[in-house]
């Protein structure tokens, strides 16, 4: 089984990786495969609904890595989602990626679990992890808690590192994750049938 983490900060190593490495660690532990995919500090698109990935599941846009993301996901098992907190909100160019990404794609994530993870030097990261949990529960993905709220602090990694509170947070956030996919994986649940969607417009 495997877990594919995204790194949503324009540092490859800084705050948020070391936060998510945390976590790998903690997948790894219990046997799972782990991989850390970041957005980069480059350009990113932002979705103009021209509606070509209904057709293709693919963002038209290939200049960014949403379409890695999904192609990644149809072979991964599980999603964690990480992000500095800017302005009590998850960055920016990440919530860019992931609309495209969920749109274009739903269904590489359904039923599979998912956690975000926020950090921030002191405040916002409430605020970050509710917006980030909503592209997961409009996905039927099973939103994966810890003992506290997935949240780490400090300045940089180093500090990061030193929130010990942070850190245990992290590392049951993978032990979870990992406890509810061997779950899924013994169980062997067939998915439930739903019945057909319905979409409500509320002007006609």
């Amino acid at each position: 089984m495997k877990v594919l983490l995204v790194n949503g900060s324009p540092h490859p190593k800084g705050s948020t990786y070391t936060a998510l490495s945390e976590v790998a660690g903690a997948l790894q532990k219990q046997g799972l495969e782990t991989e850390i995919l970041q957005i980069g500090a480059g350009q990113v698109r932002a979705c103009i609904a021209c509606g070509k990935c209904s057709q293709t599941h693919r963002c038209v846009f290939t200049d960014d890595v949403a379409n890695e993301i999904m192609e990644r996901m149809e072979s991964s098992d599980a999603l964690v989602v990480g992000t500095p907190v800017y302005y009590a909100g998850p960055n920016g160019a990440l919530c860019a990626i992931l609309d495209r990404v969920f749109y274009a794609n739903s269904n590489a994530f359904a039923q599979k679990p998912g956690a975000a993870v926020a950090v921030c030097r002191r405040g916002g990261s409430s605020a970050a992890l509710d917006r980030l949990n909503k592209y997961f529960t409009i996905c039927e993905m099973p939103v994966v808690s810890s003992r506290y709220w997935n949240m780490a602090h400090g300045t940089g990694p180093e500090e990061v590192k030193r929130d010990e509170e942070g850190m245990n947070t992290m590392r049951t956030l993978g032990e979870n994750i990992a406890y509810l996919l061997q779950c899924k994986e013994k169980a062997a649940i067939p998915y439930p049938k739903h019945e057909p969607k319905q979409a409500t417009n509320f002007i006609r």
